[in-house]
């Protein structure tokens, strides 16, 4: 069976509020950028990186990956995702499916891809999303997910209707859900305040 090529997203386009503005990837966790664990952990899982971000792209020429914007920055990861989804689609061979990940998540699980793609490929969903697992609760982790570019349209057209929560427009889809247990450790930890940063800082000095 022909594997199916993956594009690996790393969505940079948060306006980090809660840091203090500014680009919160670029920030130093165990001595080197937020984006770098993230390459380290999603990288070998797909067959190819982008970065999603806006402003001057040159502020990332260390990485030479591709950095597409979203044309808007007021449409949030949704607006991300749609600009990585016509960006794949113009592509010669065109990629079939993307995965998203936020670069303020530095422990993502290195079998994410597979795990995300078993879970859609069981139940021929048209999406899939990883779901966070802990004593018997569940959280969803919307925009990390693999979408495939045959929605883009739909999605341009949900943005021009105004909608801008991922979990309302994947809720117009068959959804599967992949699930990862935070029950010893978060995968999914992400960073949004100063604190995280040095909680996160701590956590890879005991790993």
């Amino acid at each position: 069976m022909t594997k199916t090529r993956v594009l690996g997203v790393l969505l940079a386009g948060g306006s980090s509020r809660r840091m203090g503005g500014g680009d919160k990837c670029l920030l130093p966790l165990a001595g080197r950028p937020l984006i770098d664990h993230c390459i380290e952990r999603l990288g070998p899982q797909v067959d190819r990186l982008i970065i999603s971000a806006n402003g001057d792209p040159a502020r990332f020429a260390a990485w030479d990956l591709p950095v597409i914007a979203d044309q808007g920055s007021d449409l949030g990861p949704l607006g991300g995702i749609a600009a990585a989804l016509d960006w794949a689609a113009a592509q010669t061979p065109a990629w079939p499916l993307i995965a998203t990940v936020p670069t303020d998540a530095p422990f993502l699980p290195t079998d994410l891809i597979a795990r995300l793609g078993t879970a859609k490929s069981a139940i021929g969903a048209d999406l899939a999303c990883a779901v966070r697992t802990k004593n018997g609760s569940e959280r969803t982790q919307p925009v990390i997910g693999l979408w495939p570019t045959s929605l883009r349209h739909d999605l341009r057209d949900a943005l021009d209707e105004g909608l801008r929560k991922v979990d309302k427009w994947t809720a117009r889809y068959s959804l599967a859900q992949a699930p990862f247990s935070a029950d010893n450790f978060d995968p999914f930890f992400n960073i949004n305040r100063r604190e995280d940063l040095a909680e996160a800082d701590r956590n890879f000095r005991l790993r």
